[in-house]
Order: C-alpha cells, then structure tokens, then sequence
C-alpha cells in the first residue's frame, strides 16, 4: 500500500464519530489552554496521560495531536492580545501583534495567526505522510551501533536547544538517565536504585514522571510568581478579518513561514524556537513597510512567524514517529505515552500500528479545520478564559494531576514520587534547569544502553565498533560538533571582538 493508499485508510479511521469527537474535544482543550498565559501542549497532554489506560490508542493520539495543535493556535491570541507568549515559540508573535493590537488592528493580527497557521499546519501533515516514510526506509539501514550514536546526537543537540546553557540541559538529562535506570536490570535480573522498595521493581512509571515535572512543577512555578507582573488585556478593534491589501501582505509569509519551519522541525535539534525568529528576520528584511516593524505592527511580522511555528510543530513528529526521538517536550510526553501502550516508535511502526499512525496523521488535517473554525468566531470566547481566578486554576490542575496518577495503579507511593517530582521540577524552573532532556533521558536512556549492549555484544566487545561503521562515525562526528561546537565559536568571537593585542612599547 502507499502512502496515498495508506492516507486513506487513516481518514476512515479519522472520521468515525467517536475518534472525531476526541479530535474535536482535543482541539477546543489545546486552544483554550494555549490562550491561557504559561500553560502548554506538554503540561496539557501530561495532565491527561493517565486517560491512556481507559481509552483505545487511536483516540488517545488523536486527542493529543488536537491539543498540540490547538495549544500552538491559541499561544498566538494571549501574545497578540496580552502580550505574554505561553509558548517561547510565540514570542516572536508578540512583537509585532501587540502593537498591531494597540493600533487598534488585533483583529487583523488574530486573523493572519489562525489562516496561517492553518496553511502552514496543512503544509507540515503533508510533509509528515510523505516524508515519514522516506525517512523509515533511511532508518532501516541502522544496526545497534547506529542507533546507539544516533540517540547520542539527539541527547547533546536535544539538551543544548532545550535549555538556557549545554551544561543544565546535560544535567537534566543525567538526571532522567538515573529515574530510567531505577527498577530491574532486564538482563542481569538485577535490582537497580530501588532502596529496598518493592514498588520501584517495575521502575517510575513516565506517566508520573512527566505530569510531576510538567503538570505540578509548572503549576507551582506559575503560582509562585502569580505577583510578579500583571499585563493589560488589550480589546479587539474593528473586524475580525483581514483587508485585501493585508491578505496580499500575508499569503508570502504563510508559504515562507511553511518551507523554513517544517524542515527545521523535523531535524533532532529542530524546535520551533529557531525557525520563528528566522521567520521574523527574513520577513523584516524583505517587507516593503518596514517603518512599520517596532512601531504599529507589521502583519508580515505575525504571519510568517506562526505560520514556521505551526509548520515545525508538525516536523516534529517525523522523527517522533519514524526513528522514537522526541525534538520538544510536547514530543517527550506523546513518546511516553506510546510507551504505555507498550509501542516503541522506530521504523516499523508505519506498518505495524497503521490503523495508529495513519489516523493520527489524517486527523491532524481534521484538526486543521477545525482549528480555523473554532479560532475566528470564538475569539472573544478564549479571552474571557483569562479572567479565571488563578488560585482556583493551580488547584484544579494540582486535583486533577492527584487523582489521575493514583487511579494508574492506586499506590500511595505513586503520588509520593508525583510531588517530590513536582518539587524536583520547581526547583529546576526556578534555577532555569530545562525539565523536557529529563523526560528524554528517562525513555531513551535505557533503550540507548540497550542498543549499546546489542553493539558491544556483536562486536564481541569491541570498541572500534563505532567508529568503523561511515554512518556511526558520522553521528558521533556530529555529536561531537554540537557539544564542542558553541563552544570554540564562541571564544573564537570573545577574542574578535577584543581586537590585537596591545603590544608593549608601539605608540
């Protein structure tokens, strides 16, 4: 079957009534939640990891991909409107939305967001259904060995894009290399950090790791800084919808948007950060009005960038997908929560899980329209979500995080190990720790070490192993590169911009 024979088996699954009610139900949560100023797609999607276990996988993934999408429309309302971005993806959007929004073109700002978004999300699911399998016939050339220097790459590019500095990115990564190693060895039989508790034989389950972290340690960082500052609303003005010189002014940026952000997104250290302020670079130097950057908003300046955002957020999922590495947090949680299933992404899951893989894709064109649907008549609607009273927000989402980790497995420790974590992941939000490389560290840590054995064990234990595949080598390279890489580039502009040296006794 190709890939077109394949799409349409994933709209029959897409359109059945129940998994386009989760779709639907997916997308209306991700938008209201990504108008809601420091919540996200991965503490959204890791508040309701515990639903995996009541609910068929389709639905499950479906529901996910709605809040994905969803959340990444709705982080473009409370930057324009509010100025505050709840993504660091839509920063970029606040620059010049604010101040369209302040000159009384919000309208046009929220308009340009969703169509684009809307364009650019389509762009990437095609991008996702035709080069998804493309990039499985690459991985299937891969050995232990391979896989081993692969998921090496993706743990230094992974940490150093995630966080503020390589080092505190690395350091959450060890830290979710040791939560991964806790339980028994399955090869020796042997215990590993278990203390003499019986409940940690089987390991932390991801789930209560990732909302721990993410649903709990966000919530008491946003609560601990609910007095920092307080932004003005700013009302919307005039029509919602865009001019005839303002749809000119925007149809360029969406396809720019699209082509810079899918393909960045879908590299191991991808993200949508990069391609958004590249996005805004470009657009700033070949727009025709560009006194009207930095003063009354440029609509060049919303367009392009949500559209990058959008169009990368679906790249994500290709390696996600097809090779099991998570390039963002929202990818971390979606892998952990194939895990509960008991499916490992890779290569052969395009295949294997069809009925899973195709209808999530088909239903991330679903989801498209159904976002733009939702997004410009209801704008009014998510704004008035702002106004909810911030003590009552913490305390449902910390309720509903406790009573959705203790119905997993009904253990006491669970919720013990759900709020040190939450600790844990206040802590490193407070001291700038990135809280995703833990996740990433928790899941591929132990299937790295795996793989690493698999080589060793094949090569009769042979170092060389590593080295002497091209492929291998080639990724270790690279690895390299990007751990060692910032590093000398950046001593090589302190010492450029210190200028010569001054030599004794020259006038």
């Amino acid at each position: 079957m190709d890939t077109l024979g394949y799409l349409a088996h994933g709209f029959a699954v897409a359109f059945t009534p129940t998994n386009l009610l989760w779709c639907l139900l997916g997308t209306t949560l991700g938008t209201a939640i990504g108008v809601l100023p420091g919540l996200g797609p991965a503490l959204t999607i890791a508040l309701l990891l515990p639903i995996t276990y009541q609910v068929a996988p389709e639905a499950s993934f479906i529901l996910f991909a709605g809040i994905y999408y969803g959340a990444m429309y709705g982080g473009s309302t409370t930057s324009i409107l509010l100025n505050t971005p709840g993504e660091s993806a839509t920063i970029v959007t606040a620059l010049e939305g604010n101040r369209m929004a302040r000159s009384g073109r919000g309208g046009a700002a929220l308009a340009t967001s969703a169509l684009g978004s809307f364009v650019a999300g389509t762009i990437g699911t095609l991008g996702v259904a035709f080069l998804a399998p493309i990039v499985v016939k690459f991985a299937l050339a891969f050995g232990p060995a391979e896989y081993f220097s692969l998921m090496v790459l993706a743990f230094i590019t992974v940490s150093a894009v995630l966080g503020s500095s390589s080092v505190r990115g690395l350091t959450s990564l060890f830290v979710g290399f040791v939560i991964g190693m806790i339980g028994v060895d399955l090869q020796t039989g042997q215990p590993r950090f278990t203390f003499g508790m019986g409940e940690l034989l089987d390991g932390v389950d991801v789930i209560v790791v990732a909302v721990g972290l993410f649903a709990v340690g966000e919530t008491l960082y946003m609560a601990s800084r609910r007095y920092a500052g307080k932004d003005e609303i700013v009302p919307l003005k005039g029509s919602l919808y865009m001019t005839a010189s303002e749809w000119a002014r925007s149809w360029k940026p969406w396809l720019r948007g699209a082509a810079i952000g899918f393909p960045i997104g879908a590299m191991p250290a991808g993200g949508a950060e990069i391609p958004t302020f590249l996005s805004y670079a470009i657009e700033k130097k070949l727009s025709k009005h560009k006194e009207e950057f930095g003063t009354v908003g440029a609509i060049e300046g919303v367009a392009g960038p949500e559209a990058a955002n959008n169009a990368s957020a679906a790249g994500v999922l290709v390696p996600m997908l097809t090779l099991g590495l998570p390039t963002s947090a929202t990818a971390a949680i979606m892998l952990s929560a194939f895990q509960s299933y008991g499916i490992n992404p890779g290569p052969l899951l395009l295949t294997t899980q069809a009925n899973l893989v195709w209808g999530l894709i088909a239903s991330l064109f679903i989801a498209n329209v159904i976002l733009v649907i939702l997004n410009l008549p209801l704008i009014g609607l998510w704004v008035r979500l702002l106004k909810i009273p911030a003590p009552q927000l913490y305390a449902g989402i910390l309720v509903f995080a406790t009573v959705g980790t203790y119905g997993i497995s009904q253990s006491p420790i669970d919720l013990i190990i759900l709020y040190l974590l939450g600790a844990a992941g206040f802590l490193m939000r407070r001291f700038d720790f990135p809280t995703a490389p833990v996740i990433i560290g928790m899941i591929l840590g132990p299937l790295a070490e795996t793989q690493f054995r698999r080589a060793m064990t094949i090569a009769n234990g042979d170092w060389t192993v590593f080295y002497r595949h091209p492929l291998s080598l080639t990724l270790l390279t690279l690895a390299f590169i990007g751990l060692v890489g910032p590093h000398i580039w950046a001593w090589i502009e302190h010492r450029r911009r210190r200028g010569p040296e001054h030599v004794p006794g020259d006038a």
